[in-house]
């Protein structure tokens, strides 16, 4: 498994990944644009004009005509929309980002089948107890698996509720103007700067306003250059991984590993995968010093090697939990790529095997 570290494979872009050309040179433009956007003198009113024109080809990226809201990413914006909801009441799936669980306090939680599809009847029979603001995480962070929007949309909408959905890991659409209420976006995972993201709002009545910049509802010095490579990012074409994931997925199964929820639709992107008898942290460790990036479960909680709470709502035992590993593309990477994952992990399981 020797492999020169000078020729490492990054392949953990579901975490983060690299910024395009684009947006780092539209942060250097903002770093350049030092004036503070909410001040009255010139320099600020052309601040102020650079970063309205951000804020609307993000907007615009996602088809949104109703309100954005710069944030510092996903989980500031869910922290928002969950902690100031004006609804009496939380709906979260079993399977959320940690940032939701934190967020959602004493927010009823919808179960999963098996698939890590959210349980509709189940779902249905939360909403009957009275209007609620209902989140979903679009692709999961750890499986990639993806929720049927449109459905649950039909559900909340018919019940008087308003659904807030978790986009950070999905390339913009404009399918999400016609089925949310309120979603969670994040510039790190689309090649856009750290430090900004977007709460896109479709009515300012569902959340109580704090006061200062944004509308009143985040306080804080606008961070320009952040929102200028965000609307940079957004204005590349992210390509289709559907096919190298296909790839992975088939030589991981004919070489002797599982896929988690290999029968759901997941994001194309992202692919959860068991080595059976191996823990993830010995197979981060190996594939680490093979010259691989990879990770275990969502960047939030997988440093801390703890069970999936994600696995666990799908009915994964602890102990099987542990053996999951989760690969993910970006833009640069290639079939190429992929074959070198894949002799680098066959080499990983013959090894752990013939040692056990």
């Amino acid at each position: 498994m020797e492999r020169i570290l000078s020729q490492r494979l990054y392949l953990d872009h579901a975490a983060t990944t690299p910024m395009t050309d684009a947006a780092r040179a539209a942060v250097v433009d903002g770093l350049a644009r030092w004036a503070n956007p909410s001040s009255p003198h010139a320099e600020g009113r052309a601040a102020r004009a650079a970063l309205e024109a951000a804020r609307r080809a993000i907007a615009a990226a996602y088809g949104w005509r109703g309100e954005t809201l710069l944030t510092s990413g996903a989980s500031e914006s869910l922290a928002i929309a969950l902690g100031r909801t004006t609804l009496p009441r939380r709906i979260v799936t079993a399977v959320e980002h940690d940032a939701v669980l934190r967020a959602g306090g004493d927010a009823a939680v919808a179960p999963v089948a098996a698939d890590g599809i959210v349980d509709l009847a189940a779902l249905a029979a939360l909403l009957a107890a009275g209007p609620a603001l209902v989140c979903v995480q679009w692709a999961n962070s750890e499986t990639g698996v993806r929720q049927p929007l449109a459905q649950i949309a039909a559900l909340v909408r018919d019940a008087g509720s308003r659904l807030l959905i978790d986009a950070a890991q999905m390339p913009a659409s404009v399918e999400l103007a016609e089925v949310a209420d309120m979603v969670a976006l994040s510039a790190h995972k689309r090649g856009g700067p750290p430090g900004i993201g977007a709460l896109l709002v479709r009515d300012l009545a569902l959340l109580h306003p704090s006061g200062g910049q944004e509308r009143g509802y985040r306080p804080g010095t606008e961070n320009l250059p952040g929102a200028l490579g965000y609307a940079a990012a957004l204005g590349e074409a992210e390509p289709d991984h559907g096919a190298l994931r296909a790839r992975l997925d088939d030589a991981i199964l004919r070489s002797g590993g599982e896929i988690v929820a290999a029968d759901s639709p997941r994001h194309p992107a992202i692919g959860s995968y068991r080595l059976r008898g191996v823990a993830a942290a010995a197979q981060l460790i190996l594939l680490d010093s093979a010259g691989f990036a990879v990770s275990a479960g969502s960047a939030c909680s997988s440093g801390t090697m703890k069970p999936s709470h994600v696995l666990g709502a799908m009915g994964w035992d602890a102990a099987a939990g542990r053996e999951v590993i989760r690969v993910s593309f970006g833009r640069t990477t290639s079939e190429a790529d992929v074959d070198a994952f894949v002799a680098a992990w066959r080499q990983m399981a013959k090894t752990t095997r013939r040692a056990a």
